[in-house]
Formats: C-alpha cells, sequence, structure tokens
C-alpha cells in the first residue's frame, strides 16, 4: 500500500467501529487529529442517524475540505418512508470533499464476502452464522436498543452456526477473559455461542487509502 497522509483529512463514523479506527490512528496508519463519531447503533433510527450524520460531517468540514464517511451504503440507513433517500444522497447534499468507504455494513468493512465465507466455513460449518463486530459487543445495549427477550428470540436462534465475531483488535478474547459473566450473559439472551473470528485490518485500511487517494485526486 502506498504511503499516503490523512492529516488533512476528517473521518467520520459510526461510534460502532470506534475500536478499530482509534487503533489504527495509534499504529499511525490514521495520522488526523480529526475523528468524529456518531452513536452506536443508530440504524434503528435512521432519524437520528441523519442528524447526527450531517452534524459531525459540518464539523468537519470546519477543520479540513477532505471528509471520509465510514458508514455502509445499503444496510446502515434503510428509510422506508422514502426508500429513494440513501446515505449517498445524504452525503451528496453535504458539498464537495466527501467520500465513502465502499461497503456494505461494518462487518463488510472488516471481512469481504469471500473471507466471511471462509471463517463461517471454518468455524461454523458453513451454517448461517449472525455476524458482528467487537463494537457489537461492547456496546450491546446501543446496537440492540429496544430488543427484549422475546425479539432475540425471533432473530437469533436461526442463525444455527452461532454469532462469530470479526474481531482485529484482539476484543472479544480480552472481554471474556475479562468478563467471562457478561460474555456468558450475552450468550444465553442471543441463545446461540460466540466466538472470535480473527481477522486483520488490512481491508478497512484499504478501504480507508481507497477513498483519500480519490479525495486526493479531486483536489
Amino acid at each position: 500500500m502506498n504511503n499516503i497522509s490523512f492529516a488533512d483529512v476528517a473521518i467520520v463514523a459510526c461510534g460502532t467501529l470506534s475500536m478499530e479506527l482509534n487503533q489504527l490512528k495509534e499504529e499511525g496508519f490514521l495520522d488526523t487529529e480529526h475523528l468524529y463519531f456518531t452513536t452506536p447503533g443508530l440504524h434503528q433510527d435512521i432519524h437520528e442517524l441523519e442528524r447526527q450524520l450531517i452534524d459531525k460531517i459540518k464539523k468537519a468540514k470546519e477543520k479540513v475540505d477532505k471528509v471520509i464517511v465510514v458508514y455502509g451504503g445499503k444496510y446502515c440507513y434503510v428509510n422506508v418512508d422514502d426508500p429513494l433517500r440513501t446515505m449517498q444522497t445524504i452525503i451528496e447534499e453535504q458539498g464537495e470533499g466527501i467520500a465513502r468507504v465502499e461497503a456494505t455494513h461494518c462487518m463488510n468493512m472488516i471481512a469481504d464476502e469471500e473471507e466471511q465465507k471462509k471463517i463461517g466455513e471454518e468455524l461454523a460449518g458453513g451454517e448461517k452464522v449472525w455476524w458482528m463486530t467487537p463494537g457489537w459487543v461492547k456496546f450491546r445495549k446501543l446496537v440492540f436498543k429496544g430488543w427484549d427477550k422475546g425479539v432475540a428470540n425471533e432473530n437469533f436462534p436461526r442463525h444455527t452456526g452461532g454469532a462469530i465475531v470479526l474481531d482485529g483488535i484482539g476484543y472479544l478474547d480480552r472481554y471474556m477473559e475479562e468478563n467471562p459473566e457478561e460474555f456468558l450473559d450475552y450468550c444465553d439472551w442471543m441463545g446461540i455461542p460466540m466466538q472470535t473470528g480473527s481477522v486483520s485490518l488490512d481491508r478497512l485500511k484499504s478501504l480507508l487509502f481507497e477513498q483519500a487517494q480519490k479525495l486526493d485526486t479531486a483536489k
């Protein structure tokens, strides 16, 4: 991956991916001082998602001219009242100098379909899997806000391969070791086992790099 600086770029992202993006900053890959996060789990409240996203982009544009939005395009914002209004529509309304990573949702930002399929075969024998990222574990109360045991029973058990957390930061192993009771409670609530799908953050880095290049050449 060619060297490119994010010093003149702001990142506006869903808080669900805050741990991964902060790690990339700590490692020096994201050499930006401008990281903005919306509240995790706003895919369930699209009006608040839109409000926060626009607000964070405006704040970012006050600092720099280039902004990368780390939000999925297909599943993170679904407007049933106005199906033609998409995540891309919202971003385009905010003016020039804004790009969005090319991914459908946060899981797809960490591992593409081919890698997920491979992990699913190895860990779940090809059975249907409920995919998550570490943020879905840490921010459980926000991501599953309003979900009671009944809703959980309607959604999770059909995933006979259990839950796999696509973890590029070693979060789930630490969580299981430091909070075993919370971990077991989470699995009990879901009604399926949860395990780590170890990955790197290379895909997320490449998606960010790709948009930084586009913004740089568009100047």
